[in-house]
């Protein structure tokens, strides 16, 4: 059917969210915030897969080994789903990652476990703060990246398998409770602070961050994300048996 000539049209969407990555990549700094994301989340996938290896040899079972060996294989699997993707929108995936490299190394080195059980409350904690953090992000994103970020986001299993060992540990010795307090609360810390250091360190990342690409400059809502990644850790503190 013919269109008349005085018909109203309805304009496209200037907001990210509504498009898709084809539409949305057209705009030079949103696709280097994208391919800043991409390499950050590729590394942090990567860190996780060693991570979880190097916590499995402190496993006290066998079971336990095989069970984190496991979500470490599932954690390389989302690593090869992000840098696939970096590949197909032509960028280099170690080239990506490596502005994250060093922030994320140090972060993994000052908050290293001690212990079976510190290891498992630095997983549960500091992977769903970056994840709450990511998920955060994937609002403001292209309707393609979106999907992307929330796949590899996905539970690989850790989060309830830490929680029921750190909280069978504590009521097999409640003393363990004051300490592995302390470590989340510690963990928690580090980890909003890093987050916040990478992100002031790219201007494109930051500026997608506060919604200043297309949709608006909002920094009270980048305080208010903050502030609800700060109440979903105290809820899972909670889930641990542990006080936030």
């Amino acid at each position: 059917m013919e269109t008349p000539d005085n018909a109203t049209q309805t304009p496209a969407s200037t907001k990210i969210a509504d498009q898709d990555w084809a539409t949305a990549s057209a705009e030079p700094q949103y696709r280097a915030a994208v391919v800043d994301l991409l390499g950050a989340l590729a590394y942090g996938e990567l860190a996780a897969f060693e991570r979880l290896a190097e916590d499995a040899k402190l496993a006290p079972t066998l079971g336990d080994k095989a069970a984190l060996a496991k979500m470490a294989s599932a954690e390389f699997h989302h690593f090869e789903r992000l840098t696939d993707r970096l590949t197909a929108i032509e960028v280099e995936p170690t080239g990506a990652m490596e502005p994250f490299a060093k922030a994320l190394d140090d972060f993994h080195r000052q908050t290293a476990p001690s212990d079976w059980l510190e290891g498992l409350v630095k997983a549960y904690v500091g992977d769903s703060i970056a994840s709450d953090f990511y998920r955060e992000v994937a609002a403001r994103l292209d309707s393609d990246t979106r999907s992307l970020v929330l796949a590899v986001l996905d539970d690989t299993g850790h989060g309830n398998f830490a929680v029921e060992k750190v909280r069978a540990a504590i009521e097999a010795d409640p003393r363990l409770g004051g300490r592995l307090a302390l470590w989340a609360r510690r963990l928690m810390g580090e980890a909003l602070s890093q987050a916040q250091r990478v992100v002031a360190d790219r201007d494109a990342l930051s500026t997608m961050l506060v919604g200043g690409v297309a949709d608006g400059f909002d920094l009270a809502e980048v305080g208010r994300m903050f502030s609800r990644i700060t109440e979903a850790h105290t809820k899972r503190m909670a889930t641990l048996g542990l006080a936030a």
